[in-house]
């Protein structure tokens, strides 16, 4: 019963929390990110981070990507695909060049450092996905480079984890990592291709209700396994999962139906987790160092996506605005972080220390975009009256 009265609190303050932030000119998920802090242990203490609710989380996020990839302009993505490889390269050249510089000269050893500079290469496009569509942003030219940079961001940092695991003398294998990884994008692209379309149109034939929507979710959630199973992040196995179906004549009805669910319950509790799960013992003293990863986490990620994207042919207004939506690490980072822990590349005080960075960067990561996004549209405003003046 306790967590039906905290799926309630959560629900009610998410959606005042998200109006209240609307309201302040601030996109709508910075409060709820915010409610997340002060429902939770830190604050209030009304909500806690169970096991329960933390499989509602999960389940919010891979349907939150799923609805992304539904809503991808598919040519738009593709027209990207240069543009998405540069941000990706630079927004990991970026972190995890100074993060190696920062563990060096924290005392660090030369694994330690670079495993440092991975996690902070780390993006996690799920608190951006949100923003970019309320931004009415997700199917533009820079929407379509974030997507494809966060795809590219992730299959190279997990590879570069493993390569740098079996140096440490992690228990990895190295060439099984990158083969299940080939695996998974041949083998996904393939049932994109020829099974999902199969598969919706036999499942629309049979005797009960909502068929085609149940065919959907069944398509993200085993695409999101596969993805999880073979080292990728679930969220992509669900993103991909979305562009399959939107090539389909089955798009609208499943987009609608999945987000009338994802928004009515799993997605404001995944919002609302993550500043449940926050934790700030040990903040005050290590206040500084929180201060300097923070600033090296958002700086590294906002200008090397910017680079990215300029290099490809953005103009600098537009290139701010998707290094901007790369900043956030969420789930993605803290992964690595108890990995890094697992295997002692990282101290417990750090991954205390390193858990409040992923937060910070989390918080900053949608006014920022919608500061760096109302300039483009600043612009484009100004461009139509002087046409029309």
């Amino acid at each position: 019963m306790l967590l039906i009265l905290q799926l309630a609190i959560i629900l009610f303050a998410s959606k005042i929390a998200g109006d209240l932030s609307v309201r302040l000119g601030q996109p709508s998920v910075l409060g709820k990110l915010l409610v997340g802090v002060i429902l939770g242990p830190t604050v209030l203490g009304v909500v806690t981070n169970s096991d329960i609710l933390k499989e509602i989380s999960n389940i919010g996020v891979i349907l939150l990507m799923f609805v992304a990839g539904l809503e991808t302009d598919v040519n738009e993505f593709k027209r990207s695909a240069k543009a998405a490889t540069n941000v990706g390269v630079a927004g990991i050249l970026a972190p995890l060049g100074l993060g190696y510089v920062a563990g060096m000269f924290m005392g660090m050893h030369a694994f330690e450092s670079i495993f440092l500079g991975l996690l902070l290469s780390a993006t996690s496009v799920s608190i951006s996905v949100q923003t970019l569509k309320e931004l009415d942003q997700l199917k533009s030219k820079e929407g379509s480079a974030i997507m494809g940079a966060a795809v590219i961001d992730d299959v190279l940092v997990i590879l570069g984890l493993a390569f740098l695991m079996s140096f440490a003398g992690g228990d990895v294998n190295l060439g099984m990592v990158v083969l299940k990884k080939v695996i998974f994008f041949g083998a996904i692209i393939l049932i994109s291709w020829k099974v999902v379309p199969w598969f919706l149109k036999r499942f629309a034939l049979l005797q009960v209700t909502e068929t085609i929507f149940t065919a959907g979710l069944i398509i993200c959630f085993l695409f999101a396994y596969f993805a999880e199973y073979t080292g990728v992040a679930a969220i992509i196995g669900a993103y991909i999962a979305g562009i399959a179906i939107s090539m389909t004549k089955f798009r609208d009805e499943v987009s609608h139906k999945a987000e009338t669910i994802s928004y009515s319950l799993f997605v404001p509790v995944f919002f609302t987790s993550i500043g449940v799960s926050a934790e700030f013992s040990g903040i005050v003293q290590n206040l500084g160092l929180i201060v300097v990863l923070s600033l090296i986490a958002i700086a590294t990620k906002l200008v090397g996506g910017a680079i990215g994207a300029r290099i490809s042919g953005f103009k600098w207004k537009n290139s701010m605005a998707v290094g901007a939506a790369m900043i956030s690490r969420g789930e993605v980072a803290l992964i690595i972080a108890a990995i890094g822990l697992e295997n002692k590349l990282l101290s417990a005080d750090l991954f205390a220390v390193l858990i409040v960075v992923v937060l910070v960067t989390t918080i900053v990561t949608p006014p920022l975009m919608k500061f760096f996004f109302s300039r483009l549209k600043d612009d484009a405003d100004g461009v139509a009256l002087k046409k029309n003046a």
